[in-house]
C-alpha cells in the first residue's frame, strides 16, 4: 500500500510539473509570423509605445486621395501584422486609412509573458491612442477577442467592430483549440491548465468572454466565420450573434472556409462592402 500511494504521489507530482510547463508553453507558441507588406498606398512604417516601456510595430497606409476613414486591425494568436495585409489591401482599394500593428511578444514588438485577449486589447488600445481619433476596428481571432474588450472600454472612438473567425465564451474556446491542436492534450491536460490559469488570472477569464461583453456593445457588428473553422466551430461565431442587442450584429457565414481564409473567398469584399455602405461611417 506504500508503494502504491508513492508512486500515485510521483505520478501527480510529474503531472502538476507538465501542466505547469504546458501553462507556460500556451502561452508562449506557436509563432507563425506572416512575411506580407504593404504594396499599395503612402506606407509609414513606425514603432510606437505600449504598457510598461513596451513597443509595438506598425504601418499605417494612406490611399490615394481623400481618406474615408481609418481602420484598425488587430492579429491572432501567434502570427503578426503581415497575416492582416491582405485584409487590409481591400479597405485600402476603397479610399480607407488602414493601420496594422503586431502585438507585444508578436513580430518584432517588445517581448510581453503569458500574453492573452486583455493584453492584446492594450495593444489596440494603444495604437487607438497614437491614432488619435476614432477608428473602424477588425479582429482575427484572439485579436477579435481583443477588438471586443477594446471596444467595451472605448465608447465612442470604435464606430463599427469587425469580428472574424471569434468565439463566445473563453474557456469553451480554448477546449476547443486543445482539441484540436491534439485530442489526447485536450483531454489529459486541458482541464488542469485552464484551472491553472484561473488561478494565474484570479478566475477571471471568463468574465472578459466576448459573449458577455456583447450586451454593452452599442455599435454596429459584424461577425465574419468560416463555415468549416476546426477551431472555433461555427456554433462559437452563432451562440456570440445572439448575444449582441438585437438589430445590431449580423453574421456573415463563409461557404467552406476554415478558420484563416475568409477573406480569400468569393463574397467576402462584396459581404463586407455592402456593411459598410448600410451604415454610412464615411467620413
Amino acid at each position: 500500500m506504500e508503494i502504491f500511494f508513492t508512486v500515485l504521489g510521483l505520478i501527480s507530482a510529474l503531472y502538476i510539473i507538465l501542466v505547469l510547463i504546458s501553462v507556460y508553453v500556451v502561452h508562449q507558441f506557436p509563432r507563425n509570423p506572416v512575411s506580407d507588406t504593404p504594396d499599395w498606398g503612402s506606407v509609414r512604417d513606425e514603432t510606437i509605445p505600449a504598457l510598461n516601456g513596451g513597443f509595438l510595430e506598425v504601418w499605417r497606409i494612406e490611399p490615394e486621395g481623400k481618406s474615408k476613414g481609418i481602420v484598425l486591425f488587430a492579429h491572432g494568436w501567434g502570427r503578426n501584422r503581415g497575416r492582416m495585409v491582405g485584409r487590409a489591401k481591400i479597405f485600402g482599394e476603397w479610399g480607407f486609412t488602414t493601420v496594422i500593428h503586431s502585438a507585444r511578444d508578436h513580430g518584432r514588438s517588445s517581448r510581453c509573458k503569458f500574453m492573452n485577449a486583455v493584453k492584446f486589447a492594450e495593444d489596440i488600445e494603444s495604437v487607438m491612442n497614437w491614432i488619435g481619433e476614432p477608428v473602424l476596428l477588425y479582429g482575427h481571432s484572439a485579436g477579435s477577442a481583443g477588438a471586443i474588450i477594446a471596444a467595451s472600454r472605448n465608447h465612442g472612438r470604435v464606430k463599427l467592430l469587425f469580428l472574424e473567425a471569434s468565439y463566445a465564451y473563453t474557456k469553451e474556446a480554448l477546449y476547443s483549440l486543445y482539441r484540436w491542436v491534439n485530442i489526447y492534450f485536450g483531454i489529459f491536460l486541458a482541464p488542469a491548465i485552464l484551472f491553472s490559469m484561473d488561478i494565474l488570472y484570479k478566475n477571471n477569464i471568463d468574465s472578459v468572454s466576448p459573449a458577455r461583453l456583447a450586451p454593452g456593445i452599442k455599435i454596429p457588428v459584424m461577425l465574419i466565420h468560416g463555415e468549416k473553422d476546426a477551431r472555433f466551430p461555427l456554433r462559437f461565431a452563432e451562440k456570440l450573434n445572439n448575444s449582441f442587442t438585437p438589430g445590431l450584429s449580423e453574421l456573415f457565414v463563409v461557404k467552406g472556409a476554415d478558420h484563416s481564409d475568409s477573406s480569400n473567398t468569393p463574397g467576402y469584399a462584396e459581404a463586407v462592402k455592402t456593411f459598410l455602405d448600410r451604415h454610412q461611417v464615411y467620413y
